[in-house]
């Protein structure tokens, strides 16, 4: 598609094009139009009314416009409302036209000239009231309210948010508003059913389409906490337009948004955090990473689920990021901070209503060590290695935080436990993708609760959800790598999982068993191992090996941690020779194809991708191979531990079979 732009940029004929891709002349022509359109915005001295009533009807966002001549987004806003160039709202016909439709599928289109929809005019007291009280609630009943969805799904966007999305609509009428309508566009997402909201606007998630909506609805205010961090970044601009955000306040929301507020804030709070800073220097930077010591954690300013940050082992590594960081995000800095190894990561959600009162609904333990993405990472309630000390920190960190950002709805905070020292990472001032599950295992719906308090209600006394449900609760995560071709599935801080399961047991490897199992794993009594380690985490894999020794599992390892395992007493390790050197057998290749294994431990080097290129590409290669023949692979030794361990327990144990009521409060 961009390839025919740039042609057209070009000058060349639409009979051209379409003989050389092929594609029908008519579309061709369609685009030609932007193009021409594109040209006409380039040219103009200044707004001119005909050129940007047609450049709407087009398609032209005013930040397109803005940016083709030079003006500000705000300054296009202001003038086509003031010639009356606004959208209309449009039906979708769900019927092709076979009979009347009247849906509450909505869009917003230049492409007509009268709503097909009136929305009543709300109560002009109730609006009053509201708009001079940031806290005010509509108690009558007579609100009307929109709620923002997650947008497009993509890796690092959930279903989770739209699980938030729905019960915060339901949530809402409840408690009494009497209206509730959504801004998502995903056909493939429940808040967009005909039946969930009263009216449903299919749009997309921008600052022009959500003002554009809101102005239409007129409504008491809007929800942007369960839409995950695409709605939660709407949240400022939306109120510098006017918008009354239903939740946590904008400046509360920047405060936990914006690193160097927060961490004023842990700073006044007494509350310990990882060593960091911002850079534009790669000098100054490499300094900073000298005097912390590796390894870091870097990543650019305003990134989404993980996205473009990156694990920093040594120097040489860290030039070769911020030179590629620069083209990710040139216009922001690049965040710095001291990445904690051999750590334990730990979650809570909680809603908190704005007046002191904090209700934490679980306290989540991640299985894998800090570094991997709470979206990839297996999860537990209750947790499952923390101390009594560890727990009662989290708690008073839990408590100051959300009092001290006077937070009114619902949040994540995440967490880092290494001996005794509790440390934060980050506040999310919004739902997070553990909150279904922390409250499908409690049985207290926390979207449910933040409803009440966006709408006024203090929080109902109760004890913590987590502390008394029985037995526990265990989240593995999914992916689709073999539709990805060429992925590789070694995990980090950003975030590669495409769906998850949990599963409710009466102990840890109860639970375990059961979600491992629904997530696709064979749970094989014995059979045959490969395991390749590199570097140091070789002493690591003794335990592992004696035990797999112990079940019967026989021991295939590729020729350096072969030679390591043989030198520490196991004396019948098959080795087996790269993939990249077939003529060398027992071949690794050969094995998979085999299917003579039934799952691979194969943890990664964290050595310089330049200084070590081979090595990092035969370990790939294993990978990759293994994907393609449906081999599990486990590249983090925690997860192999406890995969082992699940089996080891299941030789003597049957996963329980009981009702989703038995595990909770009520």
């Amino acid at each position: 598609l961009l390839n025919i732009i740039d042609a057209l940029r070009l000058g060349w004929s639409v009979e051209r094009i379409s003989r050389l891709t092929p594609i029908d002349p008519w579309f061709i022509y369609r685009l030609k139009n932007i193009v021409e359109m594109e040209n006409a915005l380039k040219s103009l001295k200044h707004l001119d009314e005909d050129v940007i009533r047609e450049a709407k009807r087009l398609g032209f966002s005013d930040r397109q416009i803005a940016r083709y001549l030079r003006m500000d987004e705000d300054d296009v806003r202001r003038f086509r409302k003031a010639r009356g160039i606004v959208p209309v709202v449009k039906q979708i016909d769900t019927l092709a036209a076979e009979w009347p439709a009247k849906t509450n599928y909505l869009y917003m289109t230049y492409g007509g000239i009268a709503d097909d929809i009136q929305v009543q005019a709300r109560d002009v007291d109730a609006a009053v009231a509201n708009t001079t009280d940031a806290n005010a609630t509509n108690s009558n009943g007579n609100g009307r309210v929109i709620v923002i969805g997650a947008g497009t799904y993509r890796i690092g966007s959930s279903v989770e948010f739209d699980w938030a999305t729905v019960n915060m609509v339901w949530g809402l009428k409840e408690h009494g508003f009497r209206e509730v309508a959504i801004i998502n566009c995903n056909p493939e997402t429940v808040s967009t059913d005909y039946d969930v909201s009263d009216r449903l606007y299919f749009e997309e998630l921008t600052l022009e389409r959500v003002l554009d909506v809101y102005e239409k609805e007129m409504p008491e205010g809007i929800v942007t906490c369960v839409g995950g961090q695409v709605a939660n970044n709407l949240t400022p601009k939306l109120a510098e337009h006017g918008a009354r955000i239903l939740g946590t306040s904008k400046d509360d929301i920047d405060r936990a948004e914006d690193r160097a507020k927060f961490s004023a804030l842990l700073d006044m709070l007494g509350i310990k955090q990882p060593a960091w800073q911002e850079f534009t220097s790669i000098d100054k930077a490499k300094g900073f990473c000298r005097s912390i010591g590796y390894p870091v954690l870097v990543r650019p300013s305003y990134v989404l689920s993980g996205s473009a940050m990156r694990v920093i082992w040594d120097e040489s590594n860290l030039e070769h990021y911020l030179s590629m960081a620069a083209e990710v995000s040139p216009e922001h800095p690049v965040v710095i901070s001291k990445f904690i190894t051999d750590a334990l990561e730990v979650e809570v959600d909680g809603v908190a209503d704005g007046n002191g009162n904090v209700l934490i609904g679980a306290i989540i333990e991640h299985v894998e060590s800090a570094g991997i993405h709470s979206g990839d990472a297996m999860m537990v309630i209750p947790p499952w290695r923390l101390s009594s000390k560890h727990i009662h920190t989290l708690r008073e960190y839990t408590y100051a935080i959300a009092r001290a950002l006077r937070i009114k709805g619902p949040f994540n905070i995440q967490y880092i436990v290494k001996g005794d020292d509790v440390y934060v990472i980050e506040c999310n001032v919004r739902a997070s993708r553990s909150m279904p599950y922390v409250s499908k295992f409690t049985g207290i719906n926390l979207i449910t609760l933040a409803a009440g308090v966006i709408a006024g209600k203090a929080l109902p006394e109760m004890d913590e959800p987590w502390i008394n449900a029985k037995g526990f609760a265990v989240k593995v995560p999914q992916f689709s790598f073999m539709q990805l071709e060429g992925a590789d599935i070694v995990l980090g801080v950003e975030m590669k999982s495409t769906g998850e399961v949990a599963c409710f047991g009466d102990t840890f490897y109860d639970a375990l068993s059961k979600a491992l199992m629904a997530a696709g794993y064979s749970l094989a009594s014995r059979g045959s191992v490969l395991i390749t380690v590199g570097g140091a985490m070789k002493r690591r894999i003794l335990p592992i090996v004696s035990t797999l020794k112990a079940m019967g599992f026989s021991i295939y390892a590729t020729e350096h941690t072969a030679e390591f395992l043989l030198e520490n007493g196991f004396k019948d390790v098959q080795i087996v020779y790269k993939i990249s050197e077939p003529n060398r057998k027992p071949n690794i290749a050969d094995l998979l194809h085999a299917r003579a294994v039934d799952f691979i431990i194969n943890v990664p080097s964290t050595l310089t991708i330049e200084k070590y290129a081979e090595m990092l590409e035969d370990e790939y290669m294993i990978r990759r191979k293994a994907v393609e023949m449906g081999i599990p692979v486990f590249t983090n030794l925690d997860v192999a531990n406890l995969f082992i361990k699940t089996l080891e327990w299941m030789r003597s144990n049957e996963p329980s079979v009981k009702p989703l009521q038995h595990y909770k409060l009520l």
